[in-house]
């Protein structure tokens, strides 16, 4: 009896510090840390106002230097709002909020119509004013939670009206409104890139498994029809890739063990003007296929990274480069006539992806002029308009002196 009421105290004890540690974490908050910064200037926008988008008793307002700082956030995925006045509402691409949440930059525009009233209405749904049929935005919180798709772009567009895939089920070959697996065109942070798959065949664009590494992403643009102009070629569709930029403040590593490779990611700042974010991933799909006594052996490496550095205090540099090793070799260690005959016509794969680029935005080059207001043009320095000249028929002096004299004469 002694016993059983001193294993009692015991569960009971267990199930109070379990019940206390999930409380802790349900109570774990952290503090999103950001600034805000005009688009065209890329100077800090002071006193504007920050708040979580759908929340508007939690934010913040900028400083004189444009940071901003809203502390005891829940961790989820969220988007930010922000608004000053005489610039134009903005809603940021979502966020993960974790220990590992990276530092938020905020770019306004400048909107001078706006300077006699603010209106705010609020929307789940952020508003795309370039084509608004044709584009769909792919945030944080589809690519984390869509059904099947295991965190790849191309699974997760095939539920998109007029989106096809091939019927060959293991590949992500998109087939857009009867277009043909080739006519899609990738973008990168506004540089294309050929193929975002790893065993791609020529004359189409998927493969069973996705170069790109969920981890860097921030937010992907699907253009069906309406194609920008600076996305200009495409015959089908366009998906653009934003990747996240490298925290300016702190270095943070992440490794991931997935279903079939391991991977290890990181950003932070290389100096006071630069940032880099890297992801490598190593594929362990050879070690199982030779356990389950499969005739091929896949494997595949890749590896993306990021540079941004700032040139000066309106223009950027970003360098990008993207990798994608493919190497699938036979298993010759299979014996018996099943394994002869499929060894026979199976094809041995080496194939390598290589992208690099480096992108200026021109919007930052035109800045200042566009930044002109009226009074400022005033007092530019006019060109003087040549007066018109009066011309005078004048005659000699010696003719006038004589008629001067007959005039007196006569008078």
């Amino acid at each position: 009896m002694h016993c059983t009421s001193h294993m009692g105290k015991r569960l009971l004890l267990l199930l109070l510090s379990i019940g206390c540690c999930l409380a802790g974490f349900a109570a774990e908050s952290y503090t999103l840390r950001g600034r805000v910064i005009d688009r065209l200037t890329r100077r800090p926008v002071a006193y504007a106002a920050v708040v979580l988008d759908g929340q508007g008793d939690k934010g913040a307002s900028t400083d004189s230097t444009g940071r901003f700082a809203i502390e005891r956030v829940r961790p989820g995925i969220y988007r930010l709002a922000a608004s000053c006045i005489g610039y134009r509402n903005t809603l940021t691409p979502e966020y993960v909020v974790s220990a590992a949440t990276p530092f938020i930059e905020i770019e306004l525009v400048e909107d001078a119509a706006q300077l006699d009233a603010v209106t705010v209405t609020p929307t789940p749904f952020r508003r795309t004013a370039e084509s608004p049929v044709g584009l769909q935005v792919i945030g944080l919180r589809e690519i984390e939670k869509s059904p099947g798709a295991n965190r790849d772009v191309s699974r997760i567009v095939r539920s998109y009206p007029g989106v096809s895939f091939s019927p060959v089920g293991y590949r992500n070959d998109l087939i857009v409104r009867g277009g043909g697996p080739s006519e899609n065109n990738f973008y990168m942070d506004g540089i294309e890139i050929p193929n975002i798959n790893h065993f791609a065949t020529q004359g189409a664009s998927g493969g069973p498994v996705s170069i790109v590494n969920a981890d860097l992403v921030r937010e992907i643009s699907f253009y069906t029809g309406a194609f920008p102009a600076d996305r200009a070629g495409a015959l089908s569709s366009v998906l653009d890739f934003r990747l996240r930029d490298g925290d300016p403040e702190k270095h943070s590593f992440k490794a991931t063990l997935g279903a079939s490779e391991v991977s290890l990611s990181g950003n932070g700042p290389l100096s006071e003007r630069t940032t880099y974010l890297f992801s490598v991933r190593q594929s362990y799909l050879q070690l199982l296929f030779k356990m389950l006594g499969l005739p091929f052996l896949p494997n595949y490496i890749d590896a993306q990274i990021k540079i941004k550095s700032k040139l000066s205090a309106r223009d950027e540099l970003t360098v990008l480069g993207l990798t994608g090793i493919d190497n699938m070799r036979l298993n010759t260690d299979e014996k018996g006539e099943e394994a002869e005959y499929l060894l026979s016509y199976l094809p041995r794969i080496r194939q390598e992806t290589f992208t690099v680029g480096a992108v200026i935005p021109p919007l930052r080059r035109t800045a200042y002029a566009e930044r002109l207001t009226e009074p400022q043009l005033s007092e530019q320095p006019q060109p003087e308009i040549p007066r018109q000249r009066r011309i005078e028929r004048r005659e000699p002096d010696a003719a006038a002196a004589q008629r001067r004299t007959e005039d007196d004469a006569a008078g």
